[in-house]
């Protein structure tokens, strides 16, 4: 078969390598989808991902397909020609972690790539907990925006969000989109602040009630704060960017008693100062959301499904999986792509 398989720091080649055996509680799908990402951009950097993917390999992770064949322990319903869409992922469900319902942060989290490549297979576990049937009127490219959605959701649910409130998501790529628009569909008012033009008026698209570059903003709390009820501060702040100054402004344009998602992972060695004093006596609440469970895995396929997101709303273009290596040359130059659909 035909896949882009990652050797090292961007260095992605399409070469032709075999088909994926399969285990006894494995299934094999072919691709009929695979969408980039912000996560396997960051892997094609810097070659590597110590967690999910080791050189070389085939990578990618979001994706749809249609089961081409399955192990002979394989049972719960699958048939051949059936449209599935995998999450990337399984927890173990018995670690102290799975036993406390945070299979998130499983001890032993299964994770899976492949998705760049005509066929790929999936993991037992993974086709046991979180491998579902796309509904007959959901297309494969919406189908494979879950695994993404499903991080956003429970982000959402972690924040406490309700209807009525006010939020702000900083940043405004592909992820802070999915929580603009799936916040705003909710009758939250919701402040976006991103970086590019572009982004400004796919954050407004999406249902934001007002979208700054911040790159304009001389002081982006001020004007935050100034568009708030009494200029108390928002109900509550997504930060999707993960950087220091970001995280610091959320803080910053919070109400008393309010809750901060630092959903976006600063990289690794990063020193974050905040003012001790206006979290503890401001109540403020600080939390950060990792992954997604099986729970919200079939949660954002249930959005899909009643159109609360489409593939519409942030892929902006379709390739050959021959194009793959020279999209990520693309993109690293922030051209201010949102998603592509990547077509074995």
């Amino acid at each position: 078969m035909t896949a882009a398989v990652l050797h090292g720091r961007e260095d992605l080649k399409i070469e032709k390598v075999a088909i994926p055996a399969l285990g006894d509680e494995d299934v094999l799908l072919r691709v009929k989808v695979a969408l980039t990402c912000g996560t396997d951009l960051k892997v094609w950097k810097q070659g590597y991902h110590a967690r999910m993917i080791q050189p070389p390999a085939v990578f990618g992770h979001e994706l749809a397909g249609v089961v081409e064949a399955m192990g002979r322990n394989v049972n719960g319903g699958l048939r051949t020609g059936m449209r599935v869409v995998p999450a990337n992922s399984a927890p173990c469900g018995n670690c102290l972690y799975c036993r406390k319902g945070r299979h998130n942060l499983c001890e032993d989290l299964l994770f899976n790539n492949g998705a760049y490549a005509e066929y790929i297979r999936i993991p037992g576990p993974i086709v046991q907990q979180n491998l579902l049937e796309i509904p007959e009127h959901v297309s494969f490219t919406d189908a494979a925006l879950i695994e993404p959605l499903a991080c956003v959701l429970r982000g959402i649910e972690e924040t406490a969000i309700e209807p009525g409130d006010t939020a702000v998501v900083i940043g405004c790529g592909p992820i802070g989109l999915k929580f603009i628009r799936v916040l705003s569909a909710r009758g939250v008012k919701v402040i976006a602040l991103g970086k590019r033009a572009n982004q400004m008026k796919a954050a407004e698209r999406l249902g934001a009630r007002a979208a700054f570059d911040v790159t304009k903003l001389e002081d982006p709390v001020a004007t935050v704060r100034g568009l708030t009820e009494g200029q108390h501060g928002a109900d509550a702040v997504i930060e999707a960017v993960g950087q220091p100054v970001t995280w610091q402004w959320a803080i910053g344009m919070v109400r008393r008693g309010g809750t901060v998602n630092l959903f976006g992972g600063c990289p690794r060695g990063t020193k974050v100062e905040f003012d001790p004093g206006a979290i503890h006596y401001q109540e403020i609440t600080i939390k950060s959301s990792f992954h997604h469970t099986p729970r919200f895995i079939r949660e954002a396929l249930d959005t899909v499904a009643r159109g609360e997101l489409r593939a519409s709303d942030l892929i902006t273009g379709e390739i050959p999986l021959s194009e793959l290596p020279g999209l990520f040359q693309h993109m690293k130059n922030r051209n201010g792509e949102l998603k592509t659909a990547v077509v074995p």
